[in-house]
């Protein structure tokens, strides 16, 4: 390996620690502001429920109480019924709420309430106090745009159905892409968001 190669590589690993490093600061500085912490606690909650209702994991029915699990749910936890859809397990009904228990379904939901509520967080804050998370102005307005369109990635095909749309072969398969394409994205942007951080 020639000097100037290995050269190279030092400075793109460089590059891509400092960028981590930047994004960190932004989301701890996001996070040390209230908030920034009620905007991802709000927003976070509030995007896993609709996940769960998009799904039609969440809902409502009569008033009553009651925990049943499948048999040999730990092997059915990993059943796929569609494209990032696992099996529940689980019914678990409170009074009029209703709750199937997916967890694979409800990690990668979970995940998904993370990344979109880091998202907004660092977007009001750096809206409302850009130097709180050491950025310039107008660096968060975009952060927002991926986690407000997320909800399609999961619910796609529930909502053509509510709104009575046939779902083609090829609709379908354009929406097994939206969900890695959303996480991608809300990742990008966290990242974006890093590489606007100003020296401190």
């Amino acid at each position: 390996m020639s000097a100037d190669s290995a050269a190279d590589r030092a400075g793109v690993t460089a590059s891509i620690e400092r960028l981590l490093r930047n994004t960190a600061v932004a989301i701890r500085g996001a996070l040390t502001r209230r908030d920034g912490r009620v905007t991802l606690g709000g927003s976070g909650l509030a995007y896993f429920l609709l996940y769960l209702v998009g799904l039609r994991h969440l809902g409502f029915g009569q008033s009553g109480y009651e925990v049943s699990v499948v048999s040999n749910p730990l092997t059915r936890a990993f059943r796929q019924v569609g494209p990032f859809q696992w099996e529940p397990i689980a019914l678990v009904v409170v009074g009029p709420v209703e709750l199937l228990v997916a967890p694979l379904n409800m990690l990668l939901g979970g995940v998904l309430a993370l990344l979109v509520g880091l998202n907004l967080a660092v977007s009001v804050v750096a809206w409302r106090g850009p130097s709180a998370c050491r950025l310039g102005p107008g660096a968060g307005t975009a952060a927002g745009l991926p986690g407000l369109l997320s909800g399609f990635a999961c619910c796609g095909p529930t909502i053509l159905l509510v709104v009575g749309v046939q779902a083609s072969a090829g609709i379908l398969a354009l929406f097994q892409w939206l969900l890695p394409i959303t996480v991608v994205a809300l990742l990008a942007t966290l990242l974006w968001v890093g590489s606007r951080v100003e020296a401190a």
